[in-house]
């Protein structure tokens, strides 16, 4: 989930919408940043649950992505991934549910028009027999580049033809299903 980000209808002509959220901070190189936390969910089965998006300008580009959104003003990075499950899926978890970060990574990616970069600390947590996923808390905005979000059991998710994010996910799933060894990893940038 983009948290705090909007858009905004073209006003002249060739005006692209570009506006985001008071979480995206302009940084001296130009481009705009947030802390964002994100959530490694499993089930019982050793199924992961993956959102999948699509590019608005190049609609036939798609991706699978971990739920998980930007950090609001005064929110622990804990309290945002629970929020932005919620959000996404309709599913509750507690903060201390949360096992990490596992995992951290700077990603620059193309986002409502722009690019943007976005540091983000990646939580694990496990759940059984889950609630139906439901998307009826999406945005306006994640409407508009949110496609459906399931469950992937790791063997068929290697066999996808389109782009994961991060790209080495499985594997660093798989590392983590006998239980996180309390290492968080870090992944080198990712543009």
């Amino acid at each position: 989930m983009v948290s705090g980000a909007r858009s905004t209808r073209p006003g002249a002509a060739g005006e692209l919408p570009t506006q985001l959220g008071p979480d995206w901070v302009v940084g001296a190189d130009g481009v705009p940043s947030r802390r964002g936390a994100r959530v490694i969910l499993l089930d019982e089965r050793d199924r992961l649950l993956l959102v999948r998006g699509h590019d608005v300008d190049q609609p036939d580009r798609s991706w699978w992505f971990t739920v998980g959104g930007g950090i609001d003003t005064g929110e622990s990075a804990h309290d945002a991934a629970v929020r932005e499950l919620f959000e996404e899926t309709g599913l509750r978890l507690h903060p201390g549910e949360l096992v990490g970060p596992v995992l951290r990574r700077r990603a620059v990616f193309d986002f409502s028009r722009r690019t943007v970069r976005q540091d983000e600390e990646f939580f694990l947590a496990r759940v059984h027999e889950p609630d139906a996923v439901t998307t009826v808390g999406w945005t306006e905005v994640e409407r508009g580049f949110m496609d459906e979000v399931r469950w992937w059991h790791l063997d068929e998710l290697e066999r996808v033809e389109v782009e994961i994010f991060p790209a080495p996910l499985v594997s660093v799933v798989r590392g983590l299903l006998a239980g996180w060894d309390g290492v968080t990893r870090v992944l080198p940038d990712q543009a």
